[in-house]
């Protein structure tokens, strides 16, 4: 077993069927997934959440880390963590993974305690992890890499099925020592995605992908979730976090500050809107028919609580003049502003790496 990932264990006699219902389509099929009679949205099932946190609380020393974290993820669901280095995030997820014990609060992971050692086994073996910096063996094929893994869990993924998943087909025997950057990322999914889980940490999953290869996970991320996997996702891109994720919560000084839906997190669906455009030539920003004032490169901005207004007030004016409005754009607050705005300065304190090394 490579350093760094833990091995999950077969447990005779475990709750978990040892093979898929025959309802659920592969996640890699280029048709809708089937959903089974008690799916909600997405295809997921309703009733307990995939996760549930209460008052989580973990200190090192006398920095406490996570300070009283509450959230719940559906099953089938996307959710995202967003938040600074060393907001607590990691932390978090490392005692989710059972890699971390906590102080207090309550935590259940599939209806699990990841931190009980008795079940545990049954735990890991249920979920999949996309970790940073994974570490494997150099002088392994991919596809030796991807089937030694599958050897742990009961009912795998078929091993072509997941190399061709990632976008890894036709480097099937090439060294992972002469994978690029990118090429081990996809390696790491793979590894993530083989036994099949119910849950899928993804932590940084398209860190060092190309534009392409970025897009194309996305694709496999939204199959996964439509095929009824549950899937916690922390990045740094908000790009990522507005394509991928159902709901979002940012972290900030070791507290969830704000957590919604990408569109609605910290009021962006009502927060008040921005015109911008350039002013005829020789036309001050009075003689406009709404209030505007100068803004930079020669624009000039109106804020609005609803653009509709405005922009019928300002079109019909530029017709009667015989103008043109120039560089048009109507704007809310983006993902980031909210998020940027949320986190303010980097509070963060240093997580450190959990117990062997793992992270």
């Amino acid at each position: 077993m490579p350093p760094g990932r833990h091995r999950p264990f077969v447990v005779p006699g475990a709750d978990r069927p040892l093979c898929r219902t025959p309802d659920r389509l592969p996640w890699n099929a280029g048709m809708e997934p089937m959903r089974r009679r008690d799916d909600g949205p997405h295809g997921r099932p309703h009733g307990t959440p995939a996760v549930v946190v209460e008052a989580l609380r973990k200190s090192y020393g006398p920095v406490r880390a996570v300070d009283g974290v509450d959230f719940t993820v559906g099953r089938g669901e996307v959710f995202a963590l967003l938040g600074r280095n060393g907001a607590g995030k990691t932390t978090t997820l490392e005692i989710l993974e059972g890699f971390r014990a906590r102080d207090a609060g309550r935590v259940e992971v599939l209806g699990l305690d990841p931190g009980d050692r008795a079940t545990a086994r049954v735990l890991r073996e249920r979920t999949g992890l996309v970790l940073q910096d994974l570490a494997v063996e150099p002088y392994l094929t991919v596809r030796e890499t991807v089937a030694r893994d599958a050897g742990y869990y009961p009912a795998p993924r078929d091993v072509d099925e997941v190399i061709g998943a990632v976008g890894l087909a036709g480097l099937e025997r090439r060294r992972v020592r002469a994978l690029s950057g990118g090429q081990k990322r996809r390696l790491d999914l793979a590894l993530g995605l083989v036994g099949d889980p119910d849950l899928l940490f993804l932590d940084e999953p398209t860190t060092g992908f190309d534009p392409n290869a970025r897009r194309s996970a996305w694709r496999l991320v939204r199959r996964l979730r439509d095929a009824g996997t549950t899937i916690l996702l922390t990045t740094h891109s908000m790009a990522e976090a507005q394509a991928l994720a159902d709901r979002v919560a940012v972290v900030s000084g070791g507290r969830i500050v704000a957590e919604g839906t990408p569109a609605t997190l910290g009021g962006r669906d009502t927060a008040r809107a921005r015109i911008r455009f350039e002013p005829p030539p020789g036309c001050p920003p009075a003689e406009l028919p709404v209030a505007a004032v100068p803004d930079a490169d020669g624009l000039v901005a109106v804020d609005c609580a609803e653009p509709t207004e405005s922009l019928h007030l300002l079109t019909g004016w530029a017709l009667r003049r015989g103008t043109v409005l120039a560089r048009l754009t109507v704007d809310r607050p983006s993902l980031e502003d909210v998020y940027l705005r949320l986190t303010g300065p980097d509070r963060g304190v240093p997580e450190p790496a959990p117990e062997g090394g793992v992270r």
